[in-house]
């Protein structure tokens, strides 16, 4: 059964290829630093949020770990990810900047890990996976996944004979639904989060987005991550404010209908329609 097709609920779940199970909806902490990244966590927390996004080049791990230790809830039972972004690849690199992002955290281990992006070329890329594989064996990270990676990025880890990514999060949403990654990674067992997937605010005023918040009573973000969430992906939508925090939760009491879903689909600008950096091409 297709994430999609089941059931959907704030508890809803997904098993990684790791055999970790993974929280479906996650709040993203990108551009949310000092206090507020606390703050939007602990509002996150107190909704039913068990799964946070955050990366090293977000410079809030810390702020989200106080806000894990604040939160009075068990350590198994929160999904918090980071990443290392191409700056940072190699082998021996990476693993510093893992065990730099567990001091961040305050934290024994990471749910899952990624590497942020595909810009430092082939070969430190392939370093870089191994050196997740390594920390991951080592009980430092519980999953370990991508960010940002074309189906070209992919084959590369599997031609090398390497294990495949537990995840793959790259920008998703009706106007860019990047249909030849998401299709290998379904081909592949990797599971796809979607990163900006309300657009980050914008357009919102489409005619499509107005007509589906019409018929079914919610606001556009929540058409948004909705469509999403059928669409079998793992949404992060983003915000510092409790009332969207909230808001952005409250999407389990309605389904769109199949038609509605063709209509959402049909809006797919490809690569035009991006709202983010999007670096999929990366050679």
């Amino acid at each position: 059964m297709n994430i999609g097709d089941m059931p959907l609920s704030l508890n809803s779940t997904v098993t990684l290829r790791s055999g970790r199970v993974m929280p479906l909806l996650g709040l993203g902490v990108y551009q949310n630093t000092g206090p507020t990244a606390t703050t939007a966590c602990a509002a996150a927390f107190r909704a039913g949020y068990r799964h946070v996004d955050s990366a090293q080049v977000y410079r809030n791990e810390t702020e989200v770990g106080q806000a894990v230790k604040e939160s009075g809830l068990v350590r198994e039972m929160l999904f918090i990810t980071s990443k290392i972004n191409s700056r940072n690849h190699g082998y021996e690199k990476t693993l510093t900047w893992i065990d730099q992002s567990l001091r961040n955290f305050g934290l024994e281990y990471m749910d899952l890990f990624l590497i942020h992006d595909p810009l430092s070329g082939k070969e430190r890329r392939l370093d870089t996976w191994k050196a997740l594989i390594k920390a991951r064996d080592d009980g430092k990270i519980k999953s370990i996944g991508v960010s940002n990676y074309g189906v070209r990025h992919l084959e590369e880890i599997k031609s090398a004979s390497l294990e495949l990514p537990a995840v793959n999060q790259i920008e998703l949403h009706p106007f860019c639904q990047q249909r030849p990654i998401v299709q290998w990674c379904k081909d592949n067992n990797i599971i796809v989060q979607a990163y900006c997937p309300i657009m980050r605010g914008q357009r919102w005023d489409n005619p499509v987005f107005k007509e589906l918040s019409l018929k079914y009573g919610k606001e556009v973000p929540q058409i948004l991550i909705r469509w999403s969430l059928q669409k079998g992906f793992s949404p992060l939508p983003k915000s510092i404010h409790d009332e969207r925090i909230r808001s952005n939760a409250n999407v389990y009491d309605f389904a769109i209908d199949d038609a509605d879903m063709e209509k959402l689909d049909s809006l797919d600008l490809g690569d035009m329609g991006a709202v983010s950096w999007n670096p999929i091409h990366a050679p």
